[in-house]
């Protein structure tokens, strides 16, 4: 489902009404908890939490057009979705990520590589995502980012 808006304002004030104030409150929660270098921006047209060009230039080496993201939140179709590299990139976090889930959610946790998607949306758990926020610095991102998704020059 695209987001409906062209900032972060619009994307905001434009959710379907049953899923505004868990979708609002969970960005609050992020943006609280976001570590210095992380901001909220539009990130592949919907809304994302990103290194800013301004401290890291070159963007995603899939489209450097586009700030290097780390997070973001999609109102679906039936879910409230949470996508956070950190979690993909990093088993350690991963593992704390899992095994704290079950202390904050009676949910079975619903979740792919990098999504977390919330069906009950009374049963987000906004502690833990909070102190998932802040488990990593965006430098530790950057390094991440460096080592295993940047694509390696080809040897002559």
């Amino acid at each position: 489902m695209k987001a409906n808006g062209k900032t972060v304002e619009e994307i905001l004030n434009n959710l379907p009404e049953n899923r505004a104030e868990s979708f609002n409150k969970l960005h609050d929660v992020i943006v609280k908890n976001l570590p210095k270098g992380f901001e909220a921006a539009i990130s592949y047209g919907g809304l994302g939490y990103v290194i800013p060009h301004t401290l890291y230039p070159a963007g995603y080496h899939c489209k450097p057009i586009e700030p290097l993201p780390f997070a973001g939140i999609a109102s679906q179709k039936d879910s409230i979705n949470f996508y956070h590299m950190g979690l993909y990139s990093d088993p350690k976090l991963m593992e704390w990520f899992v095994s704290e889930y079950t202390k904050h959610s009676n949910q079975k946790l619903d979740m792919g590589k990098s999504c977390v998607r919330f069906k009950k949306l009374n049963e987000i758990p906004y502690e833990l995502i909070a102190e998932l926020m802040t488990k990593m610095s965006a430098q530790e991102w950057i390094e991440i980012y460096e080592q295993k998704y940047l694509p390696k020059p080809k040897k002559k």
